[in-house]
């Protein structure tokens, strides 16, 4: 029996906070470029995909369950098994659309359904595998490993996004030109995709410590009465459990200025959330359709490691500055620096350049400001969350910030074909009312409450 006192935190910190980040970068970057190179048009990309966020968005709904029922080294086991079945099996349901249809831009959604379901059950595998790895986390370290590792989970859930956001899309675009072949050549992205996290969710299965040393019902060798008592406390727990959830919820929404906050939350990113479902759909689409043109290899280098990149340092940055002047003097600055950066998308759609090391530059212009800005924006969610419930109401913030994203991005789609990537880059502009707006109304409430 492997205990966390027996087996280094280095043996499965950094692979557990890798695994945790792979499939939410899939489900949400990955299947908006894959979809949109597989003929399917913006609006129903961005739709579509856009409906993925919602598991992050009611996740704090279910995760009374994940504490009541079993362990939670066996959610995550359980889980990352689901997500491998998910990847495989969403790689065999790929259509094969014709190259005509592909060219069109305008594939029924209909070719993809099967596709979108099996999405969808990674999404809520995923949004559920991160309410367990981090109460894992908590429960098999203590304090003082917690702090010392807590830099090296960021770092591989960093280095997760790079992976999926770049790697894995340079790999679709290589193999996009050297067998030309789309379909196929996602086939084999998401069968690599599967075949990765299958070796993830092996590795762990034999690694991961169980808790407090006893594998219970997580499938170890505690036996029948070990179930029992487990199955016993659970159930005498359950109604104290959710008890607490209620009163979570109920004490969240007395909190003084609460819908101030929520409105904060929701419009805030509301700029960011329209050009991030769009960013990579400009970035490919032709230039005669009002796109950059750029081959679906570039774009995982632009977006998947330079903004990548950029976004780290600024919030690295952000941090800094914050930790210096606070919380209330640095929104205002955080949230120009949310808004200002977008204008460097009106000048790609008004210029369209050829020249990639111009998109790398105003990529990372943007995606440095929006780092810079978010980490005021995770402050303030802290700030809200502090008292009695600071976990859980925090947990219910972060649902927000979900929904701020999902809302914008469901419509992003429709909205650009409507106005074209110029118009639909000016009115992102126009958009910078609404953060500059609820900036202004949250920074008359710090120190209020």
């Amino acid at each position: 029996m492997m205990t966390g006192r027996q087996i280094s935190p280095w043996a499965w910190v950094s692979t557990l906070y890798f695994a945790e980040g792979i499939p939410y970068f899939i489900v949400n970057t990955i299947s908006v470029i894959m979809f949109k190179n597989m003929g399917m048009s913006n609006g129903d990309v961005a739709m579509y995909t856009g409906l993925l966020y919602l598991p992050w968005v009611i996740k704090p709904l279910w995760s009374p369950f994940v504490d009541i029922i079993r362990t939670k080294r066996w959610w995550v086991v359980a889980m990352q098994t689901v997500m491998s079945a998910a990847f495989a099996l969403a790689a065999f349901s790929l259509p094969d659309p014709s190259p005509g249809t592909i060219s069109g831009g305008h594939a029924p959604v209909s070719l993809f359904v099967v596709t979108l379901v099996l999405f969808w059950v990674a999404a809520f595998a995923s949004a559920t595998h991160d309410i367990a790895a981090d109460g894992y986390y908590m429960l098999v370290l203590d304090d003082r490993r917690q702090s010392l590792f807590v830099g090296i989970r960021s770092t591989f859930y960093r280095l997760a996004s790079i992976f999926g956001q770049g790697v894995l899309v340079v790999v679709a675009g290589i193999l996009e030109t050297k067998l030309g072949d789309i379909p196929a050549a996602w086939f084999i992205t998401m069968l690599v995709c599967a075949v990765l996290f299958a070796g993830l969710t092996l590795y762990h299965a034999f690694v991961l410590p169980y808790e407090n040393g006893d594998p219970g019902i997580a499938g170890g060798r505690g036996g029948k009465n070990t179930d029992i008592r487990k199955n016993t406390e659970a159930g005498k727990r359950a109604g104290e459990i959710f008890r607490e959830f209620g009163r979570t919820f109920a004490t969240f929404f007395r909190k003084e200025y609460v819908w101030t906050a929520i409105i904060f939350m929701l419009l805030y990113r509301l700029p960011e959330a329209f050009l991030l479902k769009m960013m990579n759909p400009f970035l490919l689409d032709p230039a005669e359709a009002g796109g950059l043109g750029l081959s679906t290899e570039n774009v995982g280098i632009v977006y998947g490691t330079v903004g990548v990149a950029a976004l780290t340092v600024g919030g690295i940055i952000g941090g800094i500055v914050a930790s210096r002047l606070g919380l209330k003097k640095s929104l205002w600055p955080m949230s120009m620096s949310m808004t200002l950066p977008c204008l460097t998308f009106v000048w790609l759609a008004m210029v369209q350049p050829d020249s990639l090391l111009a998109v790398c530059i105003c990529v990372l212009v943007e995606q440095f400001g929006y780092g810079f800005g978010f980490t005021a924006y995770m402050l303030y969610m802290m700030y809200f969350s502090d008292g009695e419930f600071k976990t859980s109401h925090y947990s219910i913030c972060t649902a927000f910030m979900a929904l701020s994203m999902m809302l914008p991005g469901m419509v992003a789609g429709y909205l650009q074909e409507w106005l074209g990537y110029q118009g639909f880059f000016w009115m992102v502009m126009a958009c910078c009312l609404a953060t500059v707006a609820v900036t202004v109304a949250v920074m008359r409430r710090i120190g209020k409450g």
